[in-house]
């Protein structure tokens, strides 16, 4: 039998225990130091020579540093799982809004209401029929989940609201430049629309908490629904178009039927859209071609995830569903003033955002006068009901009416009616179309404003010469009636349209200024689309394309007395809790000097000034004895210059402005150019505004006229700002030009292309030097840059002269061109010009003469180019003589 132990030997056990880890503690220690001591001393050469290569791995493949490695990445997670769960803490908050009860509230049937300026409705924002966002998952098609799913997130069934590989597949394919992707999952994109619409637009690092808290939420969201539950809420919520949020109200809207009942094809459609609802809006012209490639995509998800076959995909790729869509205008039954409130819609969306004017549940006070609206529209179809438009070979146009006080937009029609075919829905009141003439106005009050600083001051009785002139750049343009008027004053000059004065008028203060001076008044956008950009001095006569409802409130900044106000639509906007999301706010700021602008009236109302151009048209432009007194400008644009396309009517009285549009929507050349034609809608409008609104309220009266502010002199009846002085222009001078550039003629300017120009000649009151006035096209302002003292002048190589029979002779020239094309030569015989040959190129030019002496005589070749270089050449001979060759 064994003894057992004593208590003195277990004693022994423990000492030697502790014995032995003293000892390797020991030992560990000693091998430390002795590893320390044969490190560098330095601090600096002691980490290079840790870090070297085999040391390095070394320890880090040791036992020691594997445990090293281990205590590293076990801390790293412990400070993960404490930094999730601190930001999880701290948006913890935001997770009360997700229950039941308050996500059906957010994804509820909308309605937004639009309501003119005295509350009389004008639309109700609810698609065609029921308008219903709030489907149970029955009444989802199967084919609709399943293509959303295959679309949008096809791992839905699998993550728990957050794809870490999404994530990262996103984030490989977006670094290695492929078409840019999400990571969000179906439930982050719900719980985004519903949460964080506001913020959806912000990017990097401002978009980081609101994708920490999106992703947070969406775990808890998983955890308190189920995935039939999310994807039902994910379908009512997204947005699938225009307003059309929720998948019933785009099925409804696009195919006429519910959601239950969509066909695969409708279904992919659907589900292509959310991704991005403006571009794949099936109305959307510009996109459809983007939205059927997504809806193939679509298809092709659903195959590679098992939904549908090949074949079925293929059979649905066919089925031409653009041709089947049902037609928007059926979706605006009712509407009053439909352009009007597609623009009013269209602006709030790009103001306020996608989403919440998607959302719905707005109520929309507008600016629109709805009893203007109907005379405007009643006056439009009293002229497309007559001869008028076929005689005249217009098709459509467009009418805006604004008050002066406000800048807001009283009524518009953006074409004969909403409901024509083919047109009818296009805005143009908001299309970019030439002006022409009508843009007037607006030049000469930039010329009117010039103030003493070395050039030269106007007023209405200033002489702008109507001739032919080429300006800068070859440009030679024409009047309508094809005819020059010499010289007469600005008055006449416009109120009877005349093109050239206008361009001169441009060509002084020059473009630039002249184009600022337009776009402050209102016409924002004029000349600055594509090539308008680069229309030069044809800008001054309407050639750049602008928007009617920035026309209109350019010659309402003229009635405010050069005040400009933007114009408006809407006066207040409201959501479904009764805030007010948007108010009108008066705004205001002087573009033009008062006196310009009651310059410019004075000669917009005249009637006597515009009767050699309309003779007794008043139609429009006159109104009787009703006390009715406006300012109007009409203009016409065409195309290659004697074929017009536009016709345009502009006026205005101390209460409102009013522009209309006749023309044809694919540009065709009108029959007529009259520009005349929108009178009577004009006519009719006006009368009614100023008499049965304006005038019984009180805004306007009888013989209401614009107050003539101080400082306009009146000089010989007519009108000069205060900053005219009438002795400006006594000064008399001349300047050698030349003939080619219109510029002053340099010393390599040969004498043939100079000529001495009249000049009016001022001093520059800055740096007192002198400045030139040139008429008729010329700047004084630069040098000829047409001519180089190093230009190859032409010549004349050689004459001779062949029989013909008896004493006549043909006499052959031989010319060479030089630097510029050739333009004439002159043969002469003595002192007698023979013929002037007009030619181009060099070569051998011949003309027959028969001499009447047989005495010897003198042949002269005198030879131009266009830039007015000379050259002659001569030959001796005698008729019958041994001269002949």
């Amino acid at each position: 039998m064994a003894k057992k132990p004593t208590k003195s030997r277990n004693m022994s056990v423990y000492s030697n225990l502790t014995h032995k880890r003293k000892t390797k503690k020991d030992a560990e220690a000693r091998k430390k130091a002795e590893y320390l001591a044969s490190l560098p001393k330095h601090p600096v050469k002691r980490i290079l020579y840790r870090m070297h290569p085999k040391r390095f791995w070394g320890y880090w493949f040791s036992k020691k540093g594997a445990f090293m490695a281990l205590k590293i990445v076990g801390v790293g997670i412990l400070l993960v799982v404490l930094m999730t769960g601190a930001l999880f803490a701290y948006y913890r908050k935001d997770l009360d809004a997700i229950r039941p009860g308050e996500l059906a509230k957010r994804v509820q049937t909308t309605v937004t209401k639009y309501l003119d300026r005295n509350g009389v409705p004008l639309w109700e924002d609810k698609g065609d029929g029921d308008y219903k966002l709030v489907v149970d998952g029955k009444d989802i098609n199967n084919y609709m989940k399943q293509a959303t799913v295959a679309i949008e997130d096809k791992d839905f069934y699998k993550h728990v609201g957050v794809s870490m590989t999404g994530i990262f597949r996103s984030l490989v394919n977006n670094a290695n430049g492929g078409s840019t992707q999400g990571g969000s999952t179906l439930t982050q994109q719900l719980v985004k629309q519903v949460f964080f619409a506001d913020e959806a637009q912000k990017r990097g690092l401002n978009g980081v908490p609101r994708k920490i808290k999106e992703m947070i939420l969406a775990i808890e969201v998983e955890r308190m629904y189920n995935k039939d539950q999310i994807l039902d809420l994910y379908l009512n919520e997204s947005p699938y178009g225009g307003r059309r949020n929720g998948v019933e109200s785009g099925a409804q809207t696009y195919f006429g039927k519910s959601s239950k009942d969509v066909t695969l094809p409708e279904a992919a459609l659907l589900a292509a859209i959310p991704n991005q609802p403006g571009l794949y809006n099936p109305y959307n012209i510009d996109g459809r071609e983007a939205l059927i490639e997504r809806q193939h995509k679509v298809l092709d998800s659903m195959v590679d995830q098992g939904y549908i076959t090949k074949a079925q995909a293929d059979d649905a790729k066919k089925y031409p569903i653009i041709d089947n869509l049902k037609p928007e205008a059926k979706q605006y039954e009712n509407i009053k003033a439909p352009h009007f409130v597609q623009m009013v819609r269209s602006d709030l969306e790009a103001e306020l955002g996608k989403a919440t004017v998607g959302r719905g549940g707005l109520t929309i006070t507008t600016t629109l006068d709805i009893r203007v609206q109907n005379k405007v529209e009643e006056a439009m179809n009293d002229m497309f009901a007559s001869r008028v438009p076929a005689a005249n070979g217009f098709t459509n146009g467009a009418a805006t009416v604004e008050d002066n006080s406000t800048g807001q937009i009283i009524a518009m029609l953006g074409s004969r009616s909403f409901d024509y075919p083919g047109y009818g829905q296009d805005n143009a009141a908001t299309a970019f179309i030439q002006p022409g003439s009508s843009i007037k106005p607006l030049v000469y009050a930039q010329l009117f404003a010039q103030k003493p600083s070395g050039q030269p001051n106007y007023g209405s009785g200033s002489i702008l010469s109507d001739t032919k002139t080429t300006f800068p750049g070859n440009y030679t343009p024409n009047n309508a009636d094809k005819a020059f008027k010499g010289n007469i004053n600005i008055r006449s000059a416009l109120a009877t349209s005349r093109n050239i004065p206008a361009i001169k008028a441009m060509a002084v203060t020059g473009v630039q200024p002249a184009w600022q001076t337009i776009r402050d008044a209102g016409d924002t956008q004029y000349c600055t689309q594509g090539a308008d950009a680069q229309a030069g001095l044809s800008s001054a006569i309407g050639g750049c394309g602008t928007r009617q409802i920035d026309h209109v409130n350019a010659f309402s900044t003229l009635a405010r007395g050069g005040v400009y106000k933007p114009h408006t639509t809407v006066l207040d906007v409201k959501n479904s809790q009764g805030e007010t999301l948007k108010k009108w706010k008066d705004e205001s700021k002087q573009v033009i000097d008062p006196q310009v602008a009651y310059i410019l009236s004075d000669i917009l109302g005249d009637a006597n000034a515009r009767k050699p151009l309309f003779g007794s048209i008043t139609t429009g432009l006159s109104y009787g004895n009703t006390g009715i007194k406006t300012a109007s400008k009409t203009g016409t644009s065409d195309i290659g210059g004697d074929k017009a396309k536009d016709l345009w009517e502009m006026t205005y009285s101390t209460a409102v402005t009013m522009g209309v549009w006749l023309g044809n929507p694919d540009t065709t050349p009108l029959k007529s150019g009259n520009s005349t034609l929108p009178g009577p809608i004009v006519d009719k409008v006006m009368r009614y505004v100023h008499q049965d609104i304006y005038g019984a309220d009180g805004r306007w009266k009888p013989n209401d006229w614009f107050t003539q502010p101080a400082g306009v002199q009146k000089i010989n009846n007519e009108l000069y700002p205060s900053w005219y002085s009438k002795d400006q222009n006594k000064a008399n001078a001349k300047l050698t030009f030349d003939k080619v550039s219109k510029k002053k003629a340099t010393s390599c300017t040969p004498d043939g292309a100079k000529i001495e120009v009249d000049v009016n000649k001022q001093t520059d009151p800055v740096t007192k030097a002198d400045v030139y006035i040139a008429p008729d096209g010329y700047d004084a302002t630069k040098d000829d840059d047409v001519h180089k003292c190093d230009d190859v002048k032409p010549s004349v190589g050689s004459i001779s002269l062949t029989n013909v029979s008896g004493n006549t002779y043909k006499i052959n020239v031989s010319v060479v061109a030089g630097t510029h094309p050739l333009q004439q030569v002159e043969i002469r015989v003595g002192d007698t010009a023979i013929a002037t040959l007009p030619i181009t190129a060099s070569g051998t030019y011949s003309t027959d003469y028969t001499f009447t002496s047989t005495a010897a005589q003198t042949i002269t070749a005198n030879l131009t180019d266009n830039a007015y270089y000379t050259a002659s050449g001569t030959k001796s001979f005698t008729p019958g003589g041994s001269g002949s060759s």
